[in-house]
């Protein structure tokens, strides 16, 4: 299985993340861990929402649509 995912910082609560991962407690850990360099200034994290797709093609291209215009507006609206 593949995840898509949406967290959100605890300390900067304007600041989310989307990503896709197919380990999703290991890629949250590493978030909070300061191992990404898009996510670690913004530490510690959160988990909002999360998806789970039974293949990494379809997860990558919902994580795709999420981080467009209209998607970011399908995830405050819906998510």
């Amino acid at each position: 299985m593949w995840y898509v995912y949406i967290i959100r910082s605890i300390h900067f609560r304007d600041q989310e993340y989307i990503g896709a991962t197919a380990d999703l407690r290991k890629r949250i850990a590493e978030h909070n861990a300061g191992r990404s360099a898009h996510t670690s200034k913004f530490m510690p994290w959160e988990l909002v929402w999360y998806c789970a797709f039974p293949d990494k093609h379809r997860a990558l291209a919902f994580e795709k649509y999420l981080k467009s215009h209209s998607g970011r507006a399908f995830a405050r609206k819906r998510l």
